[in-house]
C-alpha cells in the first residue's frame, strides 16, 4: 500500500515524493537535457539545499544533493539546454551548477540580502535576479560579474522572467507594479499598475505575447505584451497565489497557492480547467515539462509532486 512505500503513484497519473527535503520547498524547475535527453528537476529548499532529481520511467529518481548555500534557497531555474542550474539563497549568493557532475560551477556574490528570483536569458548567458533596491541585476554567466542593471524606480523586485524570443524582461514588485523592459536598449517600456499586493510570480507565454501574473491579493492577470493592455483578471484560489509557469502549448498555463491547491487554466478562455489538491499544505511551485505533459509542484508540506496532465 501508499503507506508503505510513500514513492507508488497516489493514484492513476500522480507521484508523490514525501519528504524530497527535510523543511519546507520553495522553489522548482524542470527541463530536458540537450546532452543526454535526461529530464532534469531541481528543487530548492528552506534547509539551504538545491536538490537535482531525473524523471525517468514514471519515478522521481533522486541524482544528488548540491551543498553550498548558507540559508534558504528562494529561487531554482534551468537553462534552456536542460544543462546548468541556478540557485538563489537569502544568503545573497547565486550559485550555478553543472547538473551532469553535480558540482558548483560558481558562486556569484549579489550583494546584501540583494538577489531573490533569478532566472537564464533564453541565449543562457546571463543570469537575471530581482533585488532589494528595486533593480533587475544581470549577471554574466561567463565572468560571473553584474553586467547590467534596469532600474525600475521602484520597490523590492519579487519576480521576474525573460520573454522566450529574449527581447524583453518583466519583473514584479513587492507593490503589485509590473515592469516591462526593452533587453535590447534598457528601457523601461512599460509600467503595469496590475495588483494591489506583492507579485510572486510571472511567466511570458511560449510566443512571448502573453505576461501573466500572480499575486498575494489572489487573483491572476493576463497582459498583452506589445500593447501592455490588461485582457483579463481570473480568480479561483482562496489565497495567495504563489507561482505560475506557461504550458509549452502556449494555450495553458499553471498557478499554485498557499490554498494548497495547483489549477490549470485556459488562456484563451480565461478559466480554470482543472484542479489538483495533493498537497496538505502551501504550494510554493509549479513547473511543466518540456512538452507540457506533466507538471511538478513543491510545497511547505516538503513533498514534491508530478502530475499528468489532463489536457
Amino acid at each position: 500500500s501508499s503507506g508503505i512505500n510513500a514513492e507508488w503513484p497516489l493514484r492513476p497519473g500522480f507521484h508523490k515524493r514525501e519528504d524530497g527535503h527535510e523543511d519546507s520547498i520553495w522553489s522548482v524547475a524542470w527541463a530536458r537535457s540537450e546532452k543526454d535527453n535526461s529530464e532534469n528537476i531541481i528543487t530548492g529548499g528552506v534547509d539551504d539545499l538545491v536538490k537535482s532529481w531525473n524523471w525517468r520511467d514514471d519515478f522521481l529518481d533522486y541524482r544528488a544533493t548540491l551543498k553550498g548555500h548558507q540559508l534558504g534557497v528562494v529561487s531554482v531555474t534551468i537553462n534552456a539546454a536542460g544543462t546548468v542550474a541556478a540557485s538563489s539563497s537569502l544568503d545573497s549568493t547565486i550559485k550555478l551548477w553543472d547538473l551532469d557532475s553535480s558540482k558548483q560551477i560558481k558562486s556569484i556574490d549579489a550583494g546584501p540580502v540583494d538577489c531573490w528570483t533569478v532566472a537564464f536569458s533564453p541565449d543562457g548567458q546571463y543570469i537575471g535576479s530581482g533585488s532589494h533596491s528595486g533593480k533587475i541585476n544581470l549577471f554574466g554567466i561567463e565572468s560571473g560579474k553584474l553586467e547590467q542593471s534596469l532600474d525600475t524606480r521602484g520597490k523590492f523586485i519579487m519576480s521576474i522572467a525573460y520573454s522566450p524570443d529574449g527581447h524583453y524582461i518583466a519583473c514584479g514588485g513587492i507593490d503589485g507594479i509590473v515592469c516591462i523592459f526593452d533587453l535590447a536598449t534598457g528601457k523601461l517600456l512599460h509600467t503595469l499598475e496590475g495588483h494591489a499586493m506583492p507579485i510572486r510570480s510571472l511567466t511570458f507565454s511560449p510566443d512571448s505575447q502573453l505576461l501573466t501574473t500572480c499575486s498575494d491579493d489572489t487573483s491572476i492577470k493576463i497582459y498583452d505584451v506589445q500593447h501592455a493592455n490588461l485582457i483579463g483578471t481570473l480568480s479561483g484560489h482562496g489565497s495567495y497565489v504563489l507561482c505560475v509557469d506557461f504550458c509549452p502549448d502556449n494555450t495553458h498555463f499553471a498557478t499554485s497557492s498557499s490554498d494548497r491547491k495547483v489549477k490549470v487554466w485556459d488562456a484563451g478562455m480565461r478559466r480554470c480547467v482543472h484542479t489538483f489538491t495533493e498537497h496538505n499544505d502551501q504550494v510554493w511551485g509549479v513547473a511543466y515539462n518540456e512538452n507540457g505533459s506533466k507538471l511538478v509542484s513543491v510545497s511547505d508540506d516538503k513533498s514534491v509532486v508530478i502530475y499528468e496532465c489532463p489536457i
